[in-house]
């Protein structure tokens, strides 16, 4: 308990450190540029209190839980008593199609992490708002969710298989870009941004976690080589199935306005 509440104030200093250029610039600018004072200033102040609070609460559970919880999910999910369960014999080399399980948890929890992520759910609300609902919230939150899914789930191939990361990601970024043609021009910035709030507070550490421990379990697999790229699995593939989500979405409006016309015209005659 005392060892938990060192780490605790020693994160929450830490922390502090870190705000305090945050609220200086942002201070700085409303007093001496925009030369207006700040409304509401207690109430800001005890947002910042309650921003520092909360960032080294989980900066501690971080450290405390969801990193060791990652590495603990690959260690188990990578041991070959355990994925030699379900093989002929013991003596047959692992292959990566042994590794099902692995590519399973990532998949699940690239998906289940992403859904719960507030800073995607915050970028969903103001589309739906902006969009005036026609963009829906449970619709983004999904496809983004799917595409970090697909993402970690193939990132983690990646990791078992050895094949260099560059592959996947050059082939993915030219794909976005031709996909950028043909997407609605109105979801292109939106697919973009939704790369980029994926790899946030919740998702980044249980990501980041089961990458290294599947590398430094792996055989023949090293941390620093293979560990990382998980990352940008995630960022990449969301904007692919956005995209892909609004044009399905596009092609359905276009066959429904296409039949709606189809029957006016029918019964006109």
């Amino acid at each position: 308990m005392i060892e938990l509440l060192q780490s605790l104030f020693s994160i929450l200093f830490s922390t502090i450190k870190d705000v305090i250029p945050i609220a200086a610039i942002i201070f700085g600018f409303q007093l001496f540029v925009i030369r207006r004072p700040i409304h509401n200033l207690r109430r800001v102040l005890f947002g910042f209190g309650f921003v520092i609070v909360g960032l080294a609460f989980f900066l501690l559970g971080l450290e405390k839980a969801l990193f060791p919880l990652g590495r603990l999910m690959a260690e188990q999910l990578t041991n070959p008593d355990f994925i030699r369960q379900g093989l002929d014999s013991a003596a047959v080399a692992l292959r990566w199609q042994d590794y099902y399980w692995v590519y399973i948890f990532a998949f699940a929890i690239g998906a289940s992490t992403t859904i719960a992520e507030p800073s995607l759910i915050a970028v969903a609300i103001k589309a739906n708002e902006v969009s005036g609902g026609t963009i829906g919230i449970w619709g983004l939150r999904l496809a983004v969710a799917l595409g970090v899914a697909i993402g970690i789930a193939l990132g983690t191939y990646r990791i078992v298989t050895g094949i260099p990361i560059h592959y996947f990601i050059i082939t993915g970024y030219v794909f976005v870009v031709i996909q950028t043609f043909f997407a609605p021009k109105l979801i292109v910035p939106l697919a973009y941004d939704s790369g980029g709030v994926t790899t946030s507070t919740v998702t980044v550490p249980l990501v980041a976690a089961l990458g290294l421990g599947l590398a430094e379990t792996v055989p023949g697999r090293s941390p620093l080589l293979d560990g990382f790229g998980l990352i940008a699995f995630a960022s990449l593939f969301p904007m692919i199935t956005v995209m892909g989500y609004a044009q399905i979405a596009e092609f359905k409006q276009k066959r429904a306005r296409v039949r709606r016309d189809t029957q006016r015209t029918d019964d006109e005659s």
